[in-house]
């Protein structure tokens, strides 16, 4: 057989039902981790991807791709992993990998470093309300072209939570699949027992706000495990785990929808303050209370001291020469 016979063979053999009489569909997802710099994303996807790699900084927007069988004998799927560095300072570039034809099976991981609270809320907030945004003009574009896909997306985004759910209508679900790793977790375990309750309640409601699943993790292999548990039910379709860890002692895991505001409890304020807070939701409400303990820094994300262009690793010889003759 010529080399086109064989692959003619390849495809039909593909395309035929297998022994139940299903076609076996090749999965693919998205998932696009952001959050602080330096907060180690790169480290989480290395170890979801079972990579032995010493992480590099991330320059921009970096993509790398995963292949798991679920089954044996059968086709790989396929996780396409992008990475968006530089903190908050490249929310632009957000738009490259979320678009229409990719939508309806992308999700978000967004990792915030535990040991900064004072640049948590900012970072947190910036990078999901430009990500909202943007996954809100593609739906409503959908909803001209392909209403079906819209409708499900919304509605799946819904269904995180049962309807029975006592919070069901106080919840502003994000638009696509959303988890909330909080990373530095042996750093974090050093603070006062206070200002980690306050933390970890905080992070709570917000998860539960956004319909989000929510995971503290550091360099332990146990918790790297656990966020891994979640990234691949996001990328690979692995089971959800059941597991749920509330105790603000240690390390939290609660997935998407197993959470309450009965059980987050009020904001970690007196009354007579949170009185005096002008708030119009419950988030804004939040945000007060949180940011009055950890105020925010005014930190500058977008003048990066180091110049990229400068950086060896991305060293060409005929490329720099000609930059260099063009700057004299």
């Amino acid at each position: 057989d010529s080399l086109w016979d064989l692959a003619i063979a390849e495809v039909e053999k593909r395309e035929k039902p297998d022994d139940d009489g299903k076609r076996v569909e090749v999965w693919e997802k998205s998932v696009l981790f952001m959050g602080n710099k330096n907060g180690g994303k790169t480290t989480i996807i290395l170890r979801c991807l079972e990579r032995e790699e010493i992480p590099k900084p991330t320059l921009a927007l970096e993509y790398t791709f995963g292949r798991r069988a679920r089954r044996h004998n059968t086709p790989k799927d396929i996780a396409h992993f992008w990475e968006l560095g530089g903190g908050t300072s490249l929310l632009e570039l957000i738009r490259i990998p979320i678009t229409s034809n990719n939508i309806r099976s992308f999700a978000v991981v967004l990792v915030l470093d535990l040991s900064k609270p004072n640049e948590l809320w900012t970072t947190m907030e910036k990078l999901l309300q430009v990500t909202r945004n943007h996954v809100n003009k593609i739906l409503t574009k959908l909803e001209k072209t392909n209403p079906e896909v819209a409708t499900e997306i919304k509605q799946r985004m819904r269904n995180n939570l049962q309807r029975d759910h006592p919070d069901y209508e106080l919840v502003d679900p994000f638009p696509i699949p959303l988890v909330i790793i909080g990373s530095k977790y042996d750093i974090f375990h050093e603070f006062d027992s206070e200002m980690r309750k306050i933390i970890s309640k905080t992070l709570r409601f917000v998860s539960h706000y956004y319909g989000a699943s929510l995971v503290f993790t550091s360099k332990s292999e146990a918790l790297l495990l656990k966020a891994r548990a979640l990234i691949n039910h996001l990328a690979f379709g692995y089971d959800k785990s059941k597991s749920v860890s509330v105790d603000h002692s240690k390390p939290l895991f609660i997935p998407a929808g197993l959470d309450s505001l009965s059980q987050i409890g009020p904001p970690p304020a007196s009354d007579s303050d949170i009185g005096k807070m002008h708030a119009n939701t419950p988030l804004e409400l939040w945000k007060k209370v949180f940011e009055k303990t950890f105020p925010p820094k005014s930190f500058c994300d977008l003048h990066d001291t180091k110049d990229p262009a400068q950086d060896l690793q991305y060293a060409e010889y005929e490329v720099d020469v000609m930059r260099a003759q063009k700057n004299q």
